[in-house]
């Protein structure tokens, strides 16, 4: 379904109200959000000076509003999720989407539960980054939260009081070519509760990538301390890189799919909360798949060439439209840089909710710091924040496209 009419809103929202007030319907639950985005556009980076060197090149990122409809029904032996979506940008046309997050059928055989269909199996111990989330490979660290959609799973599971072993097969019906979340793959978690502690044991089989294996470790050290680690290994990861040979102008896209040989993930955190659910949660983490030292050095030395060029004679546009490729970079991982610090302070006082959460990159000095306030009502929640991206001018977190973006958004759920 691609379209959606505020006609279609209307009727779904009727047939929830019809859903909690007839029987023997299944029960039918959800919210309706509402969102305002505003972003500014970062004047350092590859996309700005292409914009610099041709106006027009790159589309700037512009303000919009985002309406959502998210419904939940659950039955014997199924369960769905399904989002209905439309968003509206400045300069751009009016998209409507909608899509299932999650619909899948389960059987309960005793110990053993066996689902098939596209279910959420969000896996690791980590916040801010999640080494061994082989199967729905999240996405972290999102200004705002949303219902993450599923990946296609044929999924078996066994329980006992302190232990849990699960397989799954995902995306069986994908092309073997496919990458990242979408590559076709066998995983495996074993999970122990002994104490205070947690243990937990990951592998991944990926049609193309190749085997992986992790473990990851959660203590409840005392009533306001908790600790956790994560680290993984691989054969290889999917990355991309730029073609060895693109030395000055090019025609086509000189950023291509490579991979990454024996990569390795690790993280290390804790949290600490008081009495006063005064919280705060430090991580620092390692990622092996993101782009080394010495190739973010040679993008910015290719920016800066191909910014130059036009003093030598080169045709702007050219040049322009060589710097706007020099953004895939910014794609080519989960994280821009491999060593990787985060701090997050949180507070929850009565209905409200503020947080500020800052991450460091120790290589260029890069820096994302995050702020936000939430206020939760029984069926009503107000929430805004903002983000804004900095460091000295080579570093890449400074480059990205937008240099800061906030949002207001309203949630009323039924």
């Amino acid at each position: 379904m691609r379209h959606l009419t505020w006609g279609a809103i209307a009727l779904v929202l009727a047939g929830a109200a019809a859903a909690q007030t007839e029987s023997p319907a299944p029960p039918l639950s959800g919210q309706i959000r509402l969102q305002w985005d505003q972003r500014q556009a970062s004047s350092g980076g590859p996309l700005a000076a292409a914009d610099r060197l041709l106006p027009g090149t790159v589309a700037a990122p512009g303000d919009g509003a985002t309406l959502a409809v998210e419904l939940h029904g659950s039955g014997k032996g199924w369960n769905a999720s399904a989002t209905l979506q439309q968003q509206t940008q400045r300069g751009v046309t009016t998209q409507n989407r909608a899509w299932f997050n999650e619909l899948v059928a389960t059987h309960d055989a005793g110990a053993w539960q066996f689902s098939a269909g596209k279910k959420i199996v969000a896996w690791d111990v980590g916040y801010a980054f999640r080494p061994n989330d082989v199967v729905q490979q999240e996405v972290r660290r999102t200004l705002v939260s949303t219902l993450d959609e599923g990946r296609p799973v044929l999924m078996a599971e066994h329980f006992d009081a302190d232990t849990a072993w699960s397989w799954v097969w995902v995306n069986p019906t994908r092309p073997r070519a496919q990458t990242g979340s979408q590559e076709p793959a066998l995983a495996a978690r074993m999970y122990r509760h002994q104490g205070s502690v947690d243990w937990h044991g990951f592998a991944r089989l990926g049609a193309h990538t190749g085997g992986s294996a992790g473990a990851a470790v959660a203590w409840v050290a005392s009533d306001a301390m908790e600790l956790h680690a994560s680290a993984r290994w691989m054969k290889r990861a999917d990355s991309l890189a730029v073609n060895s040979n693109a030395t000055g102008l090019v025609h086509t896209d000189p950023w291509g799919a490579a991979s990454v040989a024996h990569p390795l993930q690790a993280l290390i955190g804790g949290t600490w909360t008081n009495e006063s659910q005064l919280g705060v949660l430090a991580e620092a983490w390692w990622d092996g798949t993101a782009l080394s030292d010495s190739q973010w050095a040679a993008w910015g030395s290719r920016n800066a060439l191909l910014e130059k060029l036009p003093t030598l004679g080169a045709p702007a546009s050219a040049a322009a439209g060589n710097l706007a490729w020099q953004a895939d970079a910014f794609s080519a991982a989960s994280s821009l840089r491999r060593s990787n610090l985060y701090l997050r302070l949180s507070w929850e006082h009565e209905a409200w909710q503020p947080t500020l959460d800052m991450l460091y990159q120790p290589a260029d000095g890069g820096h994302a710091a995050t702020a936000a306030l939430l206020w939760k009502g029984d069926r009503v929640q107000l929430q805004g924040g903002a983000r804004a991206y900095g460091g000295p001018a080579g570093a890449v977190l400074a480059q990205l496209p937008v240099r800061r973006q906030a949002y207001l958004r309203g949630v009323w759920s039924f």
